[in-house]
């Protein structure tokens, strides 16, 4: 190396696939042959909310198809720019929660550690996407005080993993998480929330199913899928390469009008995620954050499209319908 000189960071494959996500949306236009005129709308939104699409979810989306339901949850629109009563900035009290920069504490017995701000994938009905990540600073540095936290506090026994993406993390990183997570006696239980397996599933690595299976923590991996067009072999693939490492494998779905609002695109959505070996575990009634308006159906018809899931599929397959509301003591079934 020439004297002075500094060093080049060597990215992994993944980290490389996800620094060509497109960001523009000038070029997400482009590569799915859509209609300029949704262009100007679209760079508007993407200023308050910026886009984040990578290549393999790319690859899932129709071309030339404006109601595509994955191209719905990642491309900005004009509706996010409309003001409606009861949808704020944050909509679950996350900042009210954060007992220390990066970690918040709402409910007894599990504590969640924000690991990164940073995320495989912007999704327009993202619940943070107005939140404070430099406030929180779920930095390196400040683990130390969500660690002080977690091991003062001996009725926490499992700590969930979030962002951001957890997993936008380098492995290395993550594993020095884990590391110091693990040395906390009374903690039992990992959840890793991430959406990147299903966006990005080059992001399992080898080194990445080593740390799980090496951990004595009871792991679990909750993945966000809210359609069964997500789910192509690579995505199947990698959730079974992740049960491999005993690692639990769960499903959580947002309801979101024009993307999954039917009952055939939830018995498609369940039907394929066990055939991954992942277990439908909560639908959410969508968080009220500002700019999402559009995305919501009523609690009546929620109910509606549980009733018709649960005289359409087995038990275990039916997910549980949800809403988080500010200040109980955990999710409220609906």
């Amino acid at each position: 190396m020439i004297q002075g000189t500094p060093p080049i960071l060597q990215l992994n494959p993944w980290q490389q696939s996800l620094a060509q996500s497109v960001t523009d949306p000038a070029v997400l236009l482009d590569r799915l042959n859509l209609p300029l005129s949704l262009l100007p709308a679209a760079r508007q939104a993407a200023e308050l909310f910026g886009l984040k699409v990578p290549l393999p979810y790319l690859s899932r989306i129709k071309k030339a198809d404006i109601n595509d339901p994955l191209l719905r949850q990642v491309l900005p629109i004009g509706e996010e720019l409309v003001h409606v009563d009861g949808f704020s900035h944050d909509p679950v009290a996350d900042q009210a929660a954060m007992q220390t920069p990066g970690l918040l504490h709402k409910y007894h017995g599990r504590a969640l550690i924000l690991a990164t701000g940073a995320c495989g994938i912007h999704c327009r009905y993202c619940f943070r996407r107005h939140f404070n990540y430099a406030e929180a600073n779920p930095a390196r540095q400040q683990w130390q005080q969500a660690l002080r936290h977690l091991r003062a506090d001996k009725t926490i026994n499992e700590v969930i993993l979030s962002g951001g993406d957890p997993l936008s993390l380098s492995d290395s990183r993550l594993a020095e998480l884990l590391h110091e997570i693990e040395k906390i006696k009374h903690i039992k239980r990992l959840r890793i929330h991430s959406r990147l397996p299903v966006v990005l599933p080059e992001r399992v690595t080898t080194h990445l199913c080593e740390l799980l299976s090496n951990s004595h923590l009871t792991t679990i991996m909750v993945v966000h899928i809210n359609h069964a067009q997500e789910i192509d072999n690579s995505v199947k693939s990698i959730c079974k390469q992740l049960l491999k490492t005993g690692t639990q494998m769960l499903n959580q779905s947002v309801l979101l009008s024009g993307v999954n609002d039917s009952v055939q695109s939830l018995c498609n959505l369940s039907e394929k995620l066990v055939d991954c070996g992942v277990m439908p575990y909560y639908l959410h009634q969508l968080d009220r954050v500002a700019g999402a308006a559009h995305f919501e159906i009523s609690d009546q018809q929620a109910l509606q499209l549980l009733n018709e899931l649960h005289s359409r599929l087995s038990g275990y397959m039916v997910p549980r319908l949800v809403r988080e509301i500010a200040g109980e003591t955990g999710k409220s079934a609906l």
